[in-house]
């Protein structure tokens, strides 16, 4: 594998991270501490950001000019990527490559169901998975939270809720009680409609990719936790393994309970609850680790802030509507709020646009939308990429991936210290690789170019 020189990295991913500091002032920070110092003397000598300019994107250098459109023409002589570069202070459009046609955009559709969440949910929201009694039998009720989690100390960022939490707190109300034996039904009703978006392949499933989108469930519906760190196989019926692993502890704390059927927990009396990490850590997790299942819970909670049914369709509808609340929709079209449905249409031209709109600082909420990009060469679904290359650390983009399809879209700064978004698409590509290849070339373009 490929190494970048440390000091260079430290640097390179500094100047990433003021700049998230700058363009989200005033959302909580929410990123792990990185062991960078202060302020590096190199990054002090550049000066790409004045410390006292927060709240706007930084314009450190001067505009790039027509250079930079034909170096970016040339590593596309092809014309197989669609894609566009602005510069995010003022919108001007530095390259243009059909930036205006629609393309299956993949995971970068994540980008939008992202940016509508940040917009109408409260940052600090969680999501409540509880139990509740109703006679003689308990009701696990799903809130839509799929990182709960099987494990009894979960570790991993962020901190999800634990069912084994959920399972002690249970145990202890029924001994006060003196109740020693339960079944355990279970409501996933919060969801309607479908557990598979428009146009998802059957194989979605098996192969990994995504779990039957359900209310509830454990580990994101599978068999293991945490999709950043691999594929595993999604549960059969995701809400009853979410029940069986409850049952389980409450096993293991002393109270016999067997697994019963889907019931409404309508009208119960709360015994426990357990809370999600809030919406802005659930964002930038989904960010960085493109994770679908988080995503479609994000849309969905959308919906139930607009008061729309919380289905595909209900999702999709509010976003949309947050989109043009934002003044953002459009070239937007979406079914699905992960990415997953080929049926998704979003051009080069708005995503680049959104990207630049959570970086303006207009809405400091959405700051996290840029937070949550994985950095080229160092984290989440970039971190095998721009290895290498001298715009490693200096590119945040959120990646997508389909057959036939890859794209990129995020910022960069140039050689000079400004900022630029930019939208890179290819669809119909007969090599996935050689495609990703092509875009990460593209995005070391907007980097290395002293245009």
């Amino acid at each position: 594998m490929v190494t970048v020189d440390r000091p260079v990295a430290v640097v390179t991913l500094f100047l990433l991270q003021v700049f998230a500091v700058s363009a989200s002032a005033g959302v909580v920070k929410i990123t792990p501490e990185r062991e960078l110092s202060p302020q590096p003397a190199a990054v002090a000598e550049r000066r790409v950001v004045d410390p006292g300019e927060t709240r706007q994107v930084t314009g450190a250098g001067k505009i790039p000019g027509a250079a930079l459109a034909s170096r970016l023409a040339a590593r596309n002589a092809d014309g197989k990527i669609t894609g566009v570069v602005l510069d995010a202070r003022t919108g001007r459009t530095l390259f243009d490559a059909g930036s205006t046609k629609a393309a299956v955009p993949a995971s970068t559709t994540k980008i939008v169901t992202s940016a509508a969440a940040l917009a109408v949910l409260d940052p600090g929201m969680t999501l409540r998975t509880r139990v509740v009694r109703k006679g003689d039998r308990l009701v696990l009720v799903g809130g839509g939270d799929p990182t709960l989690s099987s494990k009894a100390k979960p570790t991993s960022y962020p901190r999800p809720a634990s069912v084994a939490d959920l399972a002690r707190q249970t145990a202890d109300a029924l001994k006060t009680e003196g109740v020693g034996a339960v079944t355990v039904d279970y409501d996933a009703s919060l969801y309607q409609g479908s557990d598979m978006g428009p146009g998802w392949k059957p194989t979605y499933v098996t192969e990994g990719s995504v779990a039957p989108i359900a209310a509830l469930m454990v580990d994101n519906g599978r068999s293991a936790p945490n999709p950043c760190e691999g594929t595993v196989t999604p549960a059969d019926n995701g809400p009853k393994a979410a029940t069986q692993a409850f049952a389980r502890y409450l096993n293991q704390y002393g109270v016999a309970t067997t697994v019963g059927r889907p019931a409404s927990g309508s009208g119960g009396q709360d015994v426990a609850s357990v809370d999600s990490p809030p919406v802005a850590e659930l964002v930038e997790h989904l960010m960085q680790c493109s994770d679908n299942e988080v995503a479609e819970a994000m849309a969905r909670q959308v919906a139930l802030k607009k008061d729309l049914p919380a289905s595909f369709e209900g999702a999709s509808r509010a976003v949309r509507e947050t989109l043009q609340s934002l003044g953002m929709a459009q070239g937007v079209a979406t079914v699905d709020g992960s990415g997953l449905s080929p049926q998704n249409r979003i051009t080069p031209l708005a995503l680049a646009r959104l990207v630049s709109f959570t970086a303006s600082g207009k809405r400091p909420e959405l700051g996290t939308v840029l937070t949550g990009m994985p950095v080229g060469g160092f984290s989440g679904t970039l971190s095998e990429r721009f290895l290498g290359m001298p715009s490693a650390g200096l590119v945040r983009a959120k990646t997508g991936t389909l057959n036939g399809v890859a794209t990129l879209a995020g910022v960069a700064y140039d050689s000079t210290g400004r900022l630029l978004s930019f939208a890179f698409m290819a669809n119909d590509a007969a090599d996935l690789g050689a495609a990703r290849v092509a875009l990460d070339q593209l995005a070391d373009t907007v980097v290395t170019c002293a245009c």
